[in-house]
């Protein structure tokens, strides 16, 4: 009796086996197709940030009778570096950028400290109604407009004794904790409760847990927090204008006003003080968005 053999395991698996990679090919085409012309519309977007900084540096090497001929887009020639060596002079930079270095420094760390300990007390305890109230509280603050408590502000500044650098980290401080703790509780509350159980039962208090287990877990939005209330505090020029009376303790924005005159602006040299001004704060920014990416991913991996 003739027995009829089934195919060999060999032979089905290189079948099957040879199925899947073409459809796991076939899904690899399909993730590496680049939509070119959706790139190309956010290449074109992404350049024309070029076009203002490119008459910024042009306006900052021109004279002021090369400023008012042409169309404003033409190379000077010849080129003005004086510019920069005036603005340099006239608006103190060394001591205004030391202010302003002091003073975005204190602020980004102790935003960072302040807010991720009250979100984490707030993620941690939304089920009270105390906590909950109190973050919606948070949250409320992101409505009022500074110029409604601006005034009054400047009389407690003075009243004790606030209105110098030390007055104006804590403001930068307190004003940016509402959108802060929103942005860390929500990242908070998407970490595991389990590994603060497990951290307890070896004997861990509660702040060893946060220090230990929570804040290295919260990297990116270290990050994330850290570089807007970089820009925001290096950047402002109404919170310093009106809580500062030293004008030794000046920041940047504060020591460019003085190119600004009732009836007239020196165009040029206040060109050339925004580049410099910038520098630093551009060569940080590209550094820590790297970083903040980098963060991001690593914590979606986890």
């Amino acid at each position: 009796m003739m027995s009829v053999a089934a195919p060999t395991t060999s032979t089905t698996s290189i079948v099957t086996g040879g199925g899947r990679r073409r459809g796991d090919a076939d899904r690899e085409d399909d993730t590496r197709r680049t939509n070119w012309w959706a790139t190309a519309v956010i290449a074109v977007c992404a350049l024309t940030v070029l076009i203002p900084l490119y008459l910024a540096v042009v306006v900052a090497v021109k004279t002021p009778d090369q400023l008012v001929s042409g169309t404003g887009f033409e190379w000077p020639n010849p080129v003005r570096w004086e510019n920069f060596a005036e603005a340099w002079e006239r608006t103190q930079f060394p001591q205004a950028l030391l202010n302003t270095a002091l003073i975005t420094v204190g602020s980004v760390v102790f935003t960072m400290f302040t807010s991720s300990v009250v979100a984490y007390a707030l993620a941690r305890n939304m089920h009270r109604p105390f906590f909950k109230g109190v973050f919606y509280y948070l949250l409320a603050a992101l409505f009022i407009p500074f110029p409604i408590i601006m005034l009054p502000l400047v009389k407690q500044t003075a009243m004790f004794g606030l209105d110098n650098q030390v007055g104006v980290i804590i403001l930068y401080t307190v004003y940016g904790l509402s959108l802060n703790v929103f942005i860390y509780s929500a990242y908070i509350r998407s970490i595991p409760i389990e590994l603060e159980e497990a951290a307890r039962m070896d004997g861990a208090s509660t702040w060893r847990v946060f220090w230990q287990v929570i804040f290295p877990l919260l990297t990116p939005m270290n990050a994330t927090v850290g570089i807007l209330t970089c820009v925001w505090a290096w950047n402002d020029f109404i919170l310093p204008l009106v809580v500062l009376t030293d004008p030794g303790a000046r920041t940047l924005p504060l020591a460019q006003y003085v190119l600004q005159g009732q009836y007239n602006t020196d165009y040029t040299v206040a060109f050339a003080s925004y580049l410099m001004a910038m520098a630093p704060l551009l060569i940080v920014y590209i550094f820590s968005q790297r970083w903040v990416i980098s963060g991001v991913t690593r914590g979606s991996i986890k």
